[in-house]
């Protein structure tokens, strides 16, 4: 029987979840800005998913075989598909064309936008009052940013990593509710994603996809290997898995919306990458969607409410 939480007996769960989710946001702001970086030196997008998935698969297999029957691969090879292969060759691929400030609004402001979207569509649910203005706030700056790269004279093929970031967040967001869904715990849902992810990807990677690994610098690859595939795909992941568990997808997901802000700034200082008036604003419109939905206290039956039988 679970013990309720009492003032002397640590952080309830609920604040573990939510500082969980800050480590989430520290770890994928400085995903976007080393991703970016990557991008636009030698290496190739399916080089740095290489470096993902190979350095976290090798950490994680060992891990994850002896304690999951072969019988329950299907559901961790699900997730490995959304979670692992789709959202990394989306967004990876996404960085060639578009700058760490869009990645930030598109994929970390559309993960919370595509999770609300989803279980909204797929459920009886109807929206609280303070998740429909969130969600507002969030489309609004995801228009104002596709705006700029369409719209733009100088916007050339940004909309296409624009794009490539917003399915890297459906995907996201598909894996986010299929882990709360099946409540696979963080741990073996994060080395199961590195584990089936490297499997699935590494032997096309070294027989066919184009590679640049021998034209980089050793401290290039080395930093892509350790952040990539430690600290984005285990540290990050895992974090996020135990704050998807904590406080529900919906919150954890919109938590993440404060991360443009955080790697756009981090992106001026440290790449030189201006920001315009619309990256400002659409920064600004998707981190108060995600305060407004992070919060308020509960999980994910505090985000929605049950319509009643009277239709009340």
């Amino acid at each position: 029987m679970n013990m309720p939480q009492t003032p002397g007996s640590g952080l309830s769960d609920h604040l573990r979840g939510l500082l969980a989710a800050g480590i989430v946001v520290l770890c994928w702001s400085g995903f976007n800005i080393v991703s970016r970086l990557g991008s636009t030196g030698v290496l190739t997008p399916f080089d740095i998913a290489a470096l993902r998935f190979g350095v976290s698969g090798v950490l994680a297999l060992p891990y994850f075989l002896p304690r999951v029957p072969p019988a329950e691969w299907p559901r961790y090879m699900v997730l490995a598909v959304f979670g692992g292969l789709g959202y990394g060759l989306l967004v990876y691929s996404g960085f060639a064309f578009a700058p760490t400030a869009h990645a930030g609004v598109f994929v970390n402001g559309g993960i919370p936008f595509w999770t609300i979207v989803i279980v909204a569509a797929m459920s009886g649910f109807r929206l609280a009052r303070n998740i429909g203005l969130a969600l507002l706030l969030t489309s609004g700056g995801l228009i104002l940013m596709a705006s700029g790269s369409l719209l733009d004279a100088g916007g050339g093929s940004r909309w296409i990593g624009d794009l490539l970031f917003l399915l890297a967040a459906l995907s996201w967001a598909i894996f986010g509710l299929l882990m709360r869904r099946w409540q696979v715990r963080p741990q073996l849902a994060i080395t199961g994603v590195a584990s089936f992810s490297m499997l699935v990807y590494m032997p096309p990677y070294l027989l066919w996809l184009p590679t640049a690994l021998g034209e980089a610098s050793a401290g290039e690859i080395g930093l892509q290997a350790v952040y990539q595939g430690v600290i984005a795909a285990l540290l990050a992941g895992g974090m996020y898995s135990y704050a998807n568990q904590k406080i529900g997808a919906c919150q954890a997901s919109m938590m993440l919306a404060l991360v443009p802000g955080v790697s756009g700034v981090g992106a001026w200082f440290i790449l030189g990458e201006p920001l315009g008036l619309r990256a400002v604003v659409g920064i600004v419109a998707v981190s108060l969607g995600a305060l407004l939905c992070a919060v308020p206290a509960g999980s994910l039956a505090g985000v929605f409410r049950l319509r009643s039988a009277s239709g009340r």
